[in-house]
C-alpha cells in the first residue's frame, strides 16, 4: 500500500524549523515563491551562523547544477559545525543528463540513505517537481518532507492567511483591519507580511487595528474598499460617492479592479443571504461560505436593504461596468462610469 504523503502548512513547517527539528531532505515547490523563499531562508539561519556558512553551506542552482555532484556534497560531513546546508535553487531547470529521463530521479537514491548531518533543501518555483521516483521515496520516508507552496487566492484564503500570520505574532486583528490589508496589499505575501511584521512591534496592546493601519501603513480608513462597501450595504449615499470621488482623485493607490472583484463578490453574498431558506447565522455561513459570522451578519443587514429584484440588477450593473470599463461600448472614463456604478447600486 503506497504511504500518503504527509500534509504540512507554512506554519507548522516554520515553527518547526525554528525549534531546531530539521529534517534531512525539504523538498519545497510550487507556484507562490514567497513561501519557498522564507523556508530556505529560515533552514539557513537557524541551521548555521554566519561564521558557520563559509565552509558548510553551499548553493546550486539548476540550470547549472549537477545532481551527482550536489549528492557528493551531500555526502561531506560538516566543519566546525553540527549540520551543513545543501540548497539547490530554481530545481525545476535542472538539465537532463544523457541516458536518464529526469535526472532530479537521481535523489531518490539518496533518501534511502541520507547523511543525518546535512540538510539538504529542494526549492522549485512555480510547478512541482516533475519526478516520481524522488516523491514516491520521499512520500515512503521518515527523513524528508514535501510542501506544496500553493498560490494564495483573493477572498476568504487571503483573510485567513492575514489572521494566522497575525495570531503567529501573537496579535489580534479584527475584521475591518484584515479587509484593509486584503484590499490595499492585495496578494503579495512578502509585503503582507513585512507590514504585520511592523504593525506587531508596534501594537502595544497587541491588537492590530484600522487606526494602528492608517497611521503606519497609509492606508485611510475612510476611503478605502471595505468602507465603500458598507456605505453601499448601509445605502449611505453621502458616504459612497465621497468615496467614489477620493478614489478618482487617488488613482494610484485605488485601482477600480479590486473594488470591482469585492462588490461583486459582496452583492453575490447578498443575493445568497436573501434567497436562503435557512436565514440563522449558520445557515447563511453555510450558503455564502464564509466562516465568520461577522461577515455573515453583514450579507444579512444588507439583505435587509436590497430586495432580490434589486440584487438580481445590481449584479447585472457590475457585469455591464466590468464590460464598459475595458473601452467596450463606451469611451467614457473608468471613474466616471464607476460614479455611475454607485448611483445605479443605490437606487436598485
Amino acid at each position: 500500500m503506497a504511504v500518503k504523503r504527509e500534509t504540512v502548512t507554512f506554519a507548522a513547517l516554520s515553527k518547526e524549523i525554528k525549534s531546531g527539528k530539521f529534517r534531512n531532505i525539504y523538498v519545497l515547490q510550487g507556484e507562490e515563491p514567497y513561501f519557498i523563499d522564507r523556508l530556505q531562508q529560515l533552514v539557513i539561519d537557524t541551521a548555521l551562523t554566519e561564521d558557520q556558512r563559509d565552509f558548510n553551506l553551499t548553493l546550486y542552482y539548476g540550470n547549472t547544477a549537477n545532481v551527482r555532484e550536489v549528492i557528493s556534497a551531500c555526502r561531506q560531513y560538516p566543519a566546525f559545525s553540527q549540520y551543513k546546508v545543501v540548497v539547490v535553487r530554481e530545481a525545476q531547470l535542472i538539465p537532463k543528463q544523457q541516458g536518464h529521463k529526469n535526472d532530479m530521479d537521481i535523489f531518490a537514491s539518496y533518501v534511502d540513505k541520507p547523511l543525518p548531518s546535512t540538510i539538504l533543501v529542494i526549492c522549485s518555483k512555480g510547478e512541482s517537481l516533475k519526478s516520481k521516483p524522488l516523491i514516491d521515496a520521499l512520500k515512503a520516508s521518515s527523513c524528508g518532507v514535501v510542501f506544496d507552496s500553493k498560490r494564495v487566492r483573493e477572498g476568504r484564503d487571503l483573510n485567513a492567511l492575514i489572521v494566522n500570520y497575525a495570531n503567529s505574532l501573537g496579535c489580534n486583528i479584527d475584521n475591518k483591519a484584515t479587509s484593509m490589508l486584503a484590499d490595499h496589499i492585495g496578494t503579495d505575501i512578502a509585503r503582507q507580511f513585512s507590514e504585520l511584521d511592523k504593525l506587531a512591534m508596534l501594537a502595544d496592546d497587541k491588537n492590530i487595528t484600522p487606526l494602528l493601519i492608517e497611521q503606519n501603513i497609509g492606508i485611510s480608513k475612510e476611503f478605502n474598499n471595505f468602507e465603500l462597501e458598507d456605505a453601499l450595504a448601509r445605502r449611505d449615499a453621502f458616504k459612497a460617492f465621497r468615496i467614489a470621488d477620493y478614489f478618482e482623485h487617488n488613482p494610484k493607490s485605488n485601482p477600480l479592479p479590486p473594488s470591482l472583484a469585492m462588490l461583486f463578490s459582496f452583492f453575490s453574498g447578498v443575493l445568497l443571504a436573501a434567497t436562503s431558506r435557512d436565514k440563522s447565522l449558520d445557515g447563511i455561513m453555510a450558503a455564502v461560505g464564509t466562516g465568520s459570522k461577522w461577515r455573515a451578519g453583514k450579507f444579512l443587514d444588507a439583505a435587509r436593504m436590497y430586495n432580490n429584484r434589486s440584487l438580481v440588477n445590481i449584479i447585472g450593473y457590475l457585469r455591464e461596468f466590468d464590460t464598459r470599463s475595458k473601452g467596450i461600448g463606451s469611451r467614457q472614463d473608468q471613474y466616471a462610469l464607476f460614479k455611475e456604478l454607485v448611483y445605479k447600486i443605490l437606487h436598485a
